[in-house]
């Protein structure tokens, strides 16, 4: 990774320079079929680059951006420039520069195993090749030479030669062919990271998405989506139009700004990093997304929204960018929340922002309690930085708290200011105030104050109702007191339960705007007593809730009564923050799962349950406990999957649930019987990926072997079933297979980014600790090796997936502690990742003593 970075200050310096005028790519992939492999070297393809480019000071110096095995030939102005002399592997060296100029680059660039650059997958079903690009924030670099940074953006010309029967799409709708080789329309200016191309034997279905405007203009979008050829029987793209063209229309009528970008095409490819990415006309999207089993709603809401997510992007990020990626919430953020409001209102899943509430901001809670927590408008150094900013804090809290600018300055405001922003600034970059600007014109409010306190301070507050009653036992006050490093404004609502019939309803409730430490909510004064007081109500604000005594009882007694599913999702995770924080012990928690999530009506907060309640024994219980809490997990697994209606979704959650903590010898035989046949649960349909979540166990208590993890993988000879075999292989209980699982992902690098994953998720099992503990040690001899002989991402699967958390004790903590005081110096990336890994560590050991003392 050394030389490939890119700080903000040279890009900053670059920007001022130059102005890019247009790129012409010419990619040559017939290298992609080849049978053999070098003998030397990686497998590469021929890139030719020219850009067209000005300087605003002739005779200056710059370089332009090239990751690539070698370079064929450089001319810059006709002049012809020795590569040996002006590329160093990572840049090329430009001086001498005219006033206008033509930069001609022709390159041998790599393909990629790890999902940056140009990808290429082989499909183990059909031996058929499959290749895409993916660039955030800077691997186009990879595939073409370039000046890689968001705010020199440029229309682009891509021509792409590819094998013979092959598919190819860029951004820009093919415009001709000639042979083998197709070329694309130019496309408006974008930036670097969101040019692509996609090629291979794809199945590819099409659509078109019609629209009328009140002026009587017409606008028609060409539709596509694509999938491997392997996994077309089980490609639902009728859905995935339907979701499409109601994000169109949502997105038409509140943006007031044509889609701009010509065609959509949606590419769900192999071994994907990412959940998706919003290449305009041209997003790509893991494959996962694609169906191959039963699944419940809950995961075809999570596809509409990162559908209505990317799409988003098209006006916020891909119309307008950031300068640099100080700003990436401009469009993190924004399609974050848009995501949700989209969907929640233009599509079948009504219940968006429950999900939002219960899943999102937990991302976001973890987040801005690490070390490593920032303001959503980050400082970000350099790209590496850039890389890991992708995270709970620029997406769930950046999309929170946009969520409580809506209730500050009002929904009609907000979307007017949107209107503004991007005919204001089409296909330009902006920074924070372009957008703070707007805002306060269409709403008045004081945007700058409101900045400060949301958007450049970091940490999450928490909100605890105070109450005194009166004589009579009515509420004397009720104060909502503010803990945090920084007191912020919250718009909230308060509301008060009590029981009714049998349930717990909401019978009074107020707005207020919390201040400082605290804030009387002087319209509920004279109310009656409530069982449960919950602050933000309705989810308005970002914040931690905390409850009062009286409340907190009520819902140990009562969870399952609260009617609303917002509400109770709400409560939900505010009890689970509890329980990280070290203020409720594991073992209630997963009482309380117990008791009440067989009522839970939404499945998508009843699987997040089941995650958490996991996590809780596995890293918050008290050692002595972990045990038998682990057994009374499954066993109310194994129940509510017994009284679960037949050939539910509720049912088919509870199945993998009880895959995932089955713990005695009873749990392990029912596994192998669903898997022979020789069980039966009526109506639950074991289907293949049902099959390898049952199978997974069974490899890690010992009970299945090679030979069976074979057998199963030769029934499902596909891609999905290879990274399902790798991670079975790797997580049974041996010292050998853990020693080769080591070694295939530290020692070398032949496995690609999904097999490396897989790898990590079958090594690390939290019933192994002792098995896998000599390699903790081995963890911090090598990460610093690994951050600089991998790629990034590889990098970061390494370090964060192998960190030793499973050895939650005062001595991996102090050698985590020895590794940052002794490499100081590492690299700025790499230390967060440590130390992000360090402060879950030490919250697992205050919530395991805290646990203890129950």
């Amino acid at each position: 990774m050394p030389g490939e970075n890119l700080s903000r200050d040279e890009a900053h310096e670059r920007a001022e320079l130059l102005s890019v005028d247009a790129y012409e790519v010419s990619l040559d992939l017939r290298s992609a079929v080849d049978e053999a492999e070098p003998a030397d070297g990686p497998r590469t393809f021929r890139s030719v680059t020219t850009v067209t480019f000005r300087a605003n000071r002739p005779g200056a110096a710059t370089f332009a951006d090239l990751i690539a095995p070698s370079v064929n030939s450089v001319t810059l102005n006709g002049r012809e420039l020795d590569p040996e002399a002006v590329f160093d592997g990572a840049r090329i060296a430009l001086d001498g520069l005219a006033a206008e100029n033509v930069l001609v680059v022709d390159a041998n660039c790599a393909y990629s195993r790890t999902g940056e650059g140009m990808h290429r997958f082989v499909d183990p079903e059909d031996g058929e090749v499959y290749l895409y690009t993916q660039y955030e924030p800077a691997d186009a670099r990879r595939v073409y030479a370039n000046f890689e940074q968001p705010d020199l953006k440029a229309p682009y010309r891509f021509e792409v030669t590819a094998p013979e029967g092959w598919q190819v799409w860029s951004n820009g709708a093919e415009e001709s062919r000639d042979g083998l080789t197709r070329r694309f329309a130019v496309t408006e200016p974008i930036s670097t990271y969101i040019t692509c191309v996609v090629a291979g034997p794809y199945h590819y279905v099409t659509d078109t998405y019609r629209r009328t405007f009140a002026d009587g203009s017409e606008l028609e979008i060409p539709l596509g989506a694509m999938c491997r050829k392997g996994l077309a029987k089980h490609f639902d793209a009728d859905d995935v139009f339907l979701i499409t063209k109601q994000g169109f229309d949502f997105f038409h009528d509140n943006f007031d700004y044509p889609y701009p970008f010509g065609k959509y095409d949606q590419a769900f490819v192999p071994e994907y990093n990412l959940g998706a990415m919003e290449n305009p006309g041209m997003v790509t999207f893991r494959e996962e997304y694609i169906f191959r089993g039963k699944v419940t709603q809950a995961s075809y809401e999570a596809r509409a929204n990162v559908i209505l997510h990317e799409m988003a992007h098209m006006w916020f990020g891909d119309l307008v960018t950031m300068k640099w990626w100080d700003d990436l919430w401009l469009k993190e953020s924004f399609a974050d929340f848009m995501g949700s409001f989209s969907m929640t209102e233009a599509t079948r899943f009504k219940n968006g922002w429950v999900t939002f509430a219960n899943n999102r901001k937990s991302w976001a809670y973890r987040a801005d309690q690490l070390p490593s927590t920032h303001p959503v408008t980050a400082d970000i150094r350099d790209l590496e930085d850039a890389k890991l900013n992708f995270d709970g804090i620029t997406y769930a809290k950046g999309a929170s708290v946009l969520k409580q600018l809506v209730a500050y300055v009002g929904r009609d405001a907000f979307l007017e200011g949107a209107r503004r922003y991007f005919k204001a600034n089409a296909y330009g970059n902006t920074r924070l105030d372009d957008l703070l600007t707007v805002l306060a014109e269409v709403s008045g409010r004081d945007m700058a104050e409101w900045s400060r306190a949301w958007l450049q301070t970091a940490g999450v507050n928490a909100l605890t109702p105070v109450l005194t009653y009166d004589d009579a036992g009515r509420i004397a006050e009720l104060a909502v007191v503010q803990d945090g490093d920084e007191l912020r404004p919250h718009r909230v609502a308060v509301g008060l339960y009590r029981i009714e019939q049998g349930a717990l309803v909401r019978y009074a409730r107020a707005e207020a705007d919390v201040a400082g430490a605290r804030t009387v909510v002087a319209e509920l004064s004279g109310a009656e007593r409530p069982e449960l007081v919950l602050v933000n109500d309705e989810d308005l604000t970002y914040c931690k809730i905390r409850f009062d005594e009286g409340s907190l009882a009520a819902l140990r007694k009562h969870l399952g009564d609260l009617s609303d599913p917002l509400a109770r999702a709400l409560c939900w995770s505010a009890l689970w923050n509890l329980t990280r924080d070290g203020l409720m012990p594991a073992r209630d928690f997963v009482s309380m799962v117990l008791a009440f999530a067989g009522r839970e009506s939404d499945v998508g907060v009843l699987q997040i349950l089941h995650r958490q309640a996991r996590m809780a024994v596995t890293h918050y219980a008290a050692p002595e406990w972990r045990e038998q809490g682990g057994r009374e997990l499954a066993a109310g697994a194994l129940h509510e999957l017994r009284q679960a209606e037949p050939g539910s979704e509720h049912q088919l959650t509870w199945a993998r649930f009880f895959a995932a903590t089955a713990s005695t010898e009873a749990d392990h035989r029912l596994l192998a019987g669903l898997l022979d046949g020789t069980a039966l649960i009526d109506g639950l349909d074991v289907d293949q990926e049902l099959r390898w979540d049952l199978l997974e166990p069974l490899a890690a208590e010992g009970l299945a072997d090679e030979a069976r993890i074979a057998a199963e993988l030769a029934r499902d000879d596909t891609a999905s079933g290879k990274r399902h075999s790798v991670r079975c292989l790797a997580a049974r209980p041996s010292e050998a297979v853990k020693a080769q699982a080591w070694a295939s992902v530290v020692e070398s690098d032949a496995l690609s980014n999904a097999l490396v994953e897989a790898t990590i998720a079958g090594f690390q099992q939290a019933g192994q600790r002792e098995l896998i503990a000599p390699y903790a040690p081995k963890y911090f001899e090598a990460i610093d090796r690994v951050w600089a002989d991998r790629s990034i991402q590889i990098g970061i699967l390494i370090v964060q997936g192998l960190f030793p958390a499973l050895q939650s004790s005062d001595e991996t903590l102090a050698a985590t502690d020895a590794w940052l005081s002794s490499h100081a110096d590492a690299a700025p990336a790499l230390r967060r990742l440590v130390l992000e890994a360090r402060d879950d560590l030490a919250r697992a050991l205050r919530a395991q003593a805290r646990d203890a003392a129950e």
